[in-house]
């Protein structure tokens, strides 16, 4: 029997913007002292086994997040199941989600920017092909809505 609220955040290849949703998530969690299952995955197959991109962790580690640990991973039929939130970092990976996904379970599927409250973003924009500044929003946006996701389950 699962006792613990799971959280998988998701993005196309695991590698970027999910794996830092992870890795910020993570440790706010546990500064705030809450017992979580948190993990990420990517829609697309790309990248399995690779650990995140060097400028996500490089951009995490400034802020005092580790990604070190991580390793990409796609989506598996399981995790709809398994998981109580699957947040999705913008519309394309949410659509593909929601064709993936079983019917009983697609109320667990969201855009992670639903709980942010600063950024005037309703996704995480992948950074990917753009510079070092995109990896610093993508870290602002993912403070903001993880500090709503935050606020979301304390009040469950």
């Amino acid at each position: 029997m699962k006792t613990r609220t799971a959280i998988l955040f998701v993005c196309m290849g695991n590698i970027c913007r999910s794996p830092t949703a992870e890795g910020v998530f993570r440790a706010r969690a546990q500064a705030a002292g809450l017992d979580l299952h948190i993990d990420s995955a990517g829609t697309h197959a790309y990248h399995i086994g690779n650990p995140p991109d060097p400028r996500s962790a490089s951009h995490a580690a400034a802020r005092g997040y580790d990604l070190s640990t991580q390793r990409a991973r796609k989506v598996a039929a399981e995790d709809f199941e398994r998981f109580d939130y699957v947040l999705a970092m913008d519309h394309d990976n949410l659509e593909m989600l929601q064709r993936a996904c079983p019917a009983p379970y697609r109320h667990k599927l969201r855009l992670f920017m639903e709980f942010a409250s600063r950024s005037g973003s309703d996704v995480v924009p992948d950074p990917y092909y753009g510079g070092a500044n995109g990896f610093d929003t993508v870290l602002d946006y993912i403070e903001d809505a993880s500090d709503g996701l935050l606020a979301a389950l304390r009040k469950t």
